[in-house]
């Protein structure tokens, strides 16, 4: 039978990267939420988040950041092509459009007498319907 053997700092080390690599970021926009570029290539470009990605902070905007990808056939019946789609962008080159004006704002949250919590528009003071 193997001696045991105790693991070390190494092992604590490892448990403080891990514990750091989990966390998740904080967005003020959600799937299904329409939202202009404000930074980078894209500037001006309006659209819908498609997908969040938590871990890196990343959006994926329908319409934005088109990028090609060369896609090689899997099967005999199957034909290589050059395919264009959206890659990520950090979510915070993007500001959520007011539903008033079109415009883009900042949200606060406000719970209701229900006890829901709820986006409000900066700009207008507006609910911002959830796209959930």
């Amino acid at each position: 039978m193997r001696a045991l053997r105790y693991r070390s700092k190494e092992h604590k080390k490892n448990a403080v990267r891990h514990a750091r690599n989990v966390e998740r970021v904080k967005f003020r926009v959600v799937k299904g939420d329409t939202v202009r570029v404000m930074r980078g290539e894209d500037k001006g470009k309006e659209g819908k988040i498609v997908r969040v990605y938590p871990k890196t902070g990343r959006i994926v905007v329908d319409g934005v950041n088109m990028v090609k990808r060369h896609r090689k056939a899997r099967r005999a019946d199957e034909q290589s092509a050059i395919i264009d789609f959206a890659a990520p962008i950090h979510a915070s080159n993007v500001m959520l459009l007011d539903p008033k004006s079109g415009e883009p704002t900042r949200t606060r949250a406000r719970i209701d007498e229900d006890g829901t919590k709820e986006r409000i528009s900066i700009k207008s003071g507006d609910a911002i319907a959830s796209a959930r």
